[in-house]
């Protein structure tokens, strides 16, 4: 693999998912004929969502049956040669009987509802489409003046919450609506960020250099923040790509490293119980979701497919599970359901974040500075 250029998945997500075996041309590894047999009865009952275009990184709405998704629209800015885009912010049904699409020009990046499900939350390049394309997929070319949005469910009111020319995107909200947290890349550096509802009191969480924080979402306190973050010194090195799963408070203090190995844990997404979250692994060369404990313990594996499944994220309720499957490529990939009610995974169970039992042959980061690189 040495000398080939290495994408993130996602135009969706942007997240380094780069491995030793064959690349697609989207950004993540095909099976190859070495990758061993999969028993798919092994997976809880898992349905297609009919009726929508290629979609992924798909988030619900408080009501559990509304989502919000990256979606390929000709409409979208073309992306240039290989890279990753060409995705506009669609709003649609988890049985595909409503589709609905929120922005008609630029390239768009994550997208989120507010808790009342009045506003959404998302990122675009719509203002800035004279500046080069970048590529969604690598931190190295990340789109410059990706900006982040509100608007009502129909595209209208929007409102423009920050106005630069740096990447932002990776966007959530607060269960309470108060805060949102987004990743902010200045000059090659990525760092989280956090400001409130109407874009007003930016403050910022991590102060890294090596390390690339990403993919940040609220636990059920309202303050603490889970996220991932690979090396830079690592990108493109080591495959795959070692990921860490924390969580800090959203003043930047109380760091906590949740994964202790040099496995690939990408795309982490919490329950709304405060405990559990959903992340992506390679298991013989096919991606995979799993389902962590915050309290420690060994993950367990939700999806058996030769191919990618990944993107993962839960309904507020904790009984759906939304992800984006493909067998044969990017253009292929479509958005799935899988019934995760046998989990229990609902906020009736929330009981406060728990601390992680640290494993036996723990490796510990510590070289990941929080408060203004001291």
């Amino acid at each position: 693999m040495k000398g080939k250029k290495q994408f993130t998945f996602a135009a969706l997500f942007c997240a380094l998912l780069a491995y030793s075996g064959t690349l697609w041309s989207g950004g993540h590894g095909a099976p190859g004929a070495d990758a061993k047999p999969v028993d798919k009865s092994k997976e809880l009952p898992v349905r297609r969502i009919p009726n929508i275009p290629a979609a992924a990184e798909a988030y619900y709405a408080p009501d559990d049956y509304h989502l919000i998704a990256q979606t390929q629209d000709p409409d979208a800015q073309k992306p240039e040669g290989s890279r990753i885009g060409g995705a506009l912010t669609y709003i649609f049904t988890d049985d595909g009987k409503t589709i609905r699409r929120i922005n008609d020009r630029g390239q768009d990046a994550c997208s989120y509802f507010f808790p009342d499900q009045k506003r959404i939350v998302w990122t675009s390049t719509k203002d800035h489409m004279d500046m080069p394309l970048g590529d969604w997929g690598s931190q190295d070319d990340y789109p410059q003046g990706a900006e982040l949005y509100t608007s009502d469910l129909n595209g209208n009111n929007i409102v423009r919450l920050t106005n630069n020319e740096y990447y932002e995107a990776e966007v959530s909200i607060s269960p309470n609506g108060e805060w949102i947290v987004f990743g902010r890349q200045i000059d090659g550096n990525m760092n989280l960020w956090r400001m409130r509802a109407d874009g007003s009191d930016e403050q910022q969480i991590t102060f890294t250099e090596d390390w690339q924080p990403g993919a940040p979402f609220y636990l059920p306190d309202n303050e603490t923040i889970m996220f991932r973050a690979w090396r830079s010194s690592e990108y493109g090195k080591v495959f795959p790509t070692p990921m860490t799963v924390f969580t800090i408070k959203h003043d930047g203090t109380e760091l906590r490293q949740r994964t202790f190995d040099r496995d690939m844990n990408w795309a982490p997404y919490p329950a709304s119980d405060g405990r559990h979250y959903v992340f992506v692994r390679i298991v013989d060369r096919n991606w995979e979701v799993f389902l962590g404990d915050l309290a420690g313990g060994e993950p367990v594996r939700l999806t058996y497919n030769i191919g990618f499944d990944g993107l993962p994220s839960l309904s507020k309720n904790g009984k759906k599970m939304l992800f984006a499957r493909s067998e044969t490529g990017r253009s292929n990939l479509s958005t799935y359901v899988m019934d995760m009610s046998s989990f229990d995974l609902g906020p009736d169970q929330y009981k406060g974040i728990p601390e992680t039992v640290v494993p036996e042959n723990a490796v510990f980061v510590t070289d990941f500075n929080v408060t203004g690189g001291q």
